[in-house]
């Protein structure tokens, strides 16, 4: 049986590449500290003998006995939230916790997939946006800790293909949404729900016009396991995610439409460093991976939003 290992497996999309590994008849071991994930995504995994979860900070030294087939690098805080309220942290598991889970991979022999994001092309002056595309980036603005630390990963994963010849792919994730997002995850969507099931103002930054593509976690979790499966992509990165385009102005009125909500948007002064525009191009993705979008944001929110209800009503 193949083993795979999960940094970060308990967060919003860990836990959902733990149950796809598992499904698809893999050993799945998890290492997660629990700063922003919550044993709860797995609660119901842990009694499968084919799962091991352990609390544990990437940032510090691995050792594994056994061999490892794959190791899978999400641990990250990806919420604003969360990479504000730890930049220091964030910074480090994506600086020494991919320099560990590397030297662990160069060690075992694991093929590796880096989780990166869309963060890393800033605010893109090409649209959409290319795997080849540098992006346009503030390196000292608040948000640089999490996408400055994600440029720096990619950076490190090249170098150790390029010096020790390893299996090394690079998975630059876009907006993704679903079930197991936190309610005040701090995240568009979840926010926008949570205000719109409450009844409460929905707060747009801006004018509302910057846009965003937002991938189901379903059509995104396949996307990373044909990533991670098909052989010959070594030192490939792939843009993973939806190049279906919305505004947030429109995003926040289907959310308000799918709940009828009485809630009102509200209009504030842009956040620092926003993007304006963000799309992936997935030429790539769907040529070489055979990547699909299978669910429409009306179609996604949908599901989400009954989720979202569930938990307020706990």
């Amino acid at each position: 049986m193949k083993k795979v290992l999960i940094t970060g497996g308990a967060g919003f999309i860990g836990s959902h590449l733990c149950e796809k590994y598992l499904n698809e008849g893999w050993y799945v071991i998890v290492l997660d500290n629990l700063i922003s994930g919550n044993i709860d995504n797995i609660s119901h995994l842990i009694e499968n003998d084919n799962f091991l979860f352990i609390k544990y900070n990437v940032t510090n030294y691995l050792f594994f006995k056994d061999d490892i087939d794959l190791i899978l690098h999400f641990a990250c805080p990806a919420s604003p939230v969360d990479y504000l309220q730890h930049p220091i942290h964030t910074m480090k598991v994506d600086s020494l916790g991919t320099l560990n889970t590397l030297g662990l991979a160069k060690n075992k022999k694991s093929r590796y997939v880096f989780a990166s994001t869309s963060e890393i092309y800033g605010n893109a002056e090409v649209h959409p946006q290319k795997e080849d595309y540098w992006g346009n980036v503030n390196t000292i603005g608040k948000r640089a800790v999490y996408s400055e630390s994600k440029r720096f990963s990619e950076s490190l994963c090249m170098a150790y293909y390029r010096k020790y010849n390893m299996d090394v792919r690079i998975a630059r994730i876009f907006n993704t949404y679903g079930m197991r997002m936190r309610l005040n995850d701090g995240r568009v969507i979840p926010s926008f729900i949570t205000s719109a099931l409450r009844n409460n103002d929905i707060i747009v930054y801006g004018d509302g016009e910057q846009t965003r593509s937002f991938c189901y976690i379903d059509d995104l979790v396949e996307g990373i396991y044909k990533l991670s499966v098909e052989d010959g992509l070594n030192g490939e990165v792939f843009n993973l995610g939806n190049d279906e385009e919305i505004s947030i102005k429109e995003l926040s009125n289907v959310i308000i439409d799918i709940t009828e909500s009485k809630s009102n948007i509200i209009f504030k002064g842009m956040k620092s460093d926003e993007p304006i525009k963000r799309r992936p191009d997935l030429n790539k993705s769907k040529k070489v991976l055979k990547y699909e979008v299978k669910t429409d944001i009306n179609t996604g929110l949908k599901k989400i939003i009954h989720w979202f209800k569930e938990k307020l009503n706990d």
